[in-house]
């Protein structure tokens, strides 16, 4: 019997079954959860008329087990309230208990890259664009989701994708999808499909891009990453026919993709009939002027767009966007025939949310902050930290911190988690050893006010 109430422990499965008359199994039954712990000291049995009903039985049998209960001590009844568990194992002999693994520190300040400022997120707005979204959506919207997305959604964000990011995309070669490692699965699937088995990717680089490459079946070659982003040369001496690229913004170096290697690379994919997909992943912060325009749209036929709200509102949303190729977009369809859509609903609140200027306010007030918290991270590091120095455009969530050749990046990293900061390693992103140390710094998550403090920490832990 299985039956859900709020201020009842309806939830308990209690089997009757077995010989004997069934007052007495009921007892038996219900004296069995209570042992187990699966009935709780001080959680209420149903209701006797209730849970006779549910067993297709006479009250009577109910209100007999119940008795039987009190009188062995298990349940306590009182008038007029719900008769009540009394008994708890913790009475009977200690069992004894699975060993708990050790604690980890607690984590006061986070300067681990990849989060927004999760504090900002545009509540009040985000709840009137989902309440918008309730009252207008018609029936048909209720019904099992477009694969590719929704309608409404993939319109607004061709057209988004057009005014902000110079993008070349309509509604038929926007997809909708979960973040920007769903949109490079699904892609490499098609890639797949369409004969490419090997794909180059950044190094260093995001891991799970070469995870996201890997599970679709596909050859991975690690392409090195300078002060002008991938360098094609070398890209061109591998056998892969694709490349993930970040091009507006390299994670984790910070660097900008060239004029000559973003007209460099597109060459190099009409040469061997291949591909560019550009994970566009925070392209919308960027702070000394305007971000560059996507690569996308110098050569729509050769480049997959990737994109996500998880960088520029939060990635508890699941949203992102791919656009395809138009040569590729069956293939991409055919590759991904059970690809499950984000939750309708949530991709209309989004819609809703860029058509009203939302999304765009938002943007301009997180560029302000993130500026100003920029500044004020490099400022109190060239104060602490006089030996080191920092690199990266002014963009994105994130700096690089290089520090003397001879420190010990790793134990680093454990001495300020033991301290309560949370640190990444440059190494951690590398697939070809390099002399340099270096930390990957992000500054999204942490209050301004914090910031002085986690860099004190930090300056003690490189001191041990």
């Amino acid at each position: 019997m299985t039956v859900s109430r709020t201020n009842f422990a309806w939830a308990t499965l209690v089997d009757v079954g077995g010989r004997g008359r069934l007052h007495d199994r009921l007892a038996h039954a219900l004296r069995t959860a209570i042992r187990d712990g699966r009935l709780a000291e001080g959680d209420a049995v149903p209701p006797s008329r209730a849970l006779a009903e549910e067993l297709g039985c006479s009250r009577w049998v109910v209100t007999e087990a119940y008795g039987q209960l009190v009188a062995e001590g298990y349940l306590a009844a009182r008038v007029g309230s719900a008769t009540r568990v009394s008994w708890s194992p913790e009475a009977s002999p200690a069992r004894p208990r699975a060993r708990r693994s050790p604690a980890r520190p607690r984590i006061r300040y986070d300067l681990a890259p990849g989060l927004p400022d999760l504090r900002a997120f545009p509540r009040r707005r985000w709840a009137d664009a989902v309440r918008s979204v309730i009252g207008s959506a018609g029936h048909y919207d209720l019904d099992l989701p477009d694969p590719a997305g929704h309608a409404v959604l993939r319109t607004t964000l061709a057209h988004y994708l057009r005014r902000s990011r110079g993008a070349d995309a309509d509604d038929t070669s926007v997809s909708v999808c979960a973040g920007v490692t769903d949109g490079l699965v699904r892609t490499c699937r098609a890639l797949h499909g369409l004969g490419i088995t090997d794909v180059a990717v950044e190094d260093p680089g995001w891991r799970r891009l070469h995870d996201a490459v890997t599970s679709a079946g596909l050859r991975v070659h690690h392409v090195p990453v300078d002060h002008d982003g991938l360098r094609v040369d070398d890209l061109a001496a591998t056998p892969a026919r694709a490349v993930v690229v970040g091009a507006a913004h390299q994670f984790p170096t910070g660097t900008v993709l060239s004029p000559a290697r973003r007209a460099g690379l597109v060459r190099w994919a009409r040469e061997v009939d291949g591909f560019v997909v550009e994970d566009d992943y925070d392209a919308e912060f960027r702070y000394d002027h305007h971000p560059v325009a996507v690569v996308q749209g110098m050569d729509p036929g050769r480049v997959f767009l990737l994109g996500t709200v998880s960088k520029t509102l939060s990635p508890a949303l699941g949203l992102g966007w791919l656009v395809a190729p138009p040569s590729t977009v069956a293939a991409l369809r055919s590759a991904n025939p059970v690809a499950a859509a984000p939750p309708v609903l949530d991709q209309l609140a989004l819609a809703t949310f860029i058509d009203r200027g939302w999304y765009d306010a938002h943007l301009r007030a997180s560029r302000r902050r993130f500026r100003t918290r920029r500044d004020l991270l490099l400022t109190t590091l060239s104060t602490a930290l006089p030996r080191a120095r920092t690199s990266g455009t002014a963009a994105g969530l994130h700096v690089l911190l290089h520090l003397p050749p001879d420190t010990d990046t790793h134990a680093t990293v454990r001495a300020a988690a033991s301290a309560g900061l949370r640190l990444v390693d440059l190494d951690d992103y590398r697939v070809r050893p390099a002399p340099d140390r270096a930390l990957v710094l992000g500054y999204g998550n942490i209050g301004d006010t914090e910031i002085p403090a986690a860099v004190a920490l930090l300056r003690e832990a490189l001191t041990r």
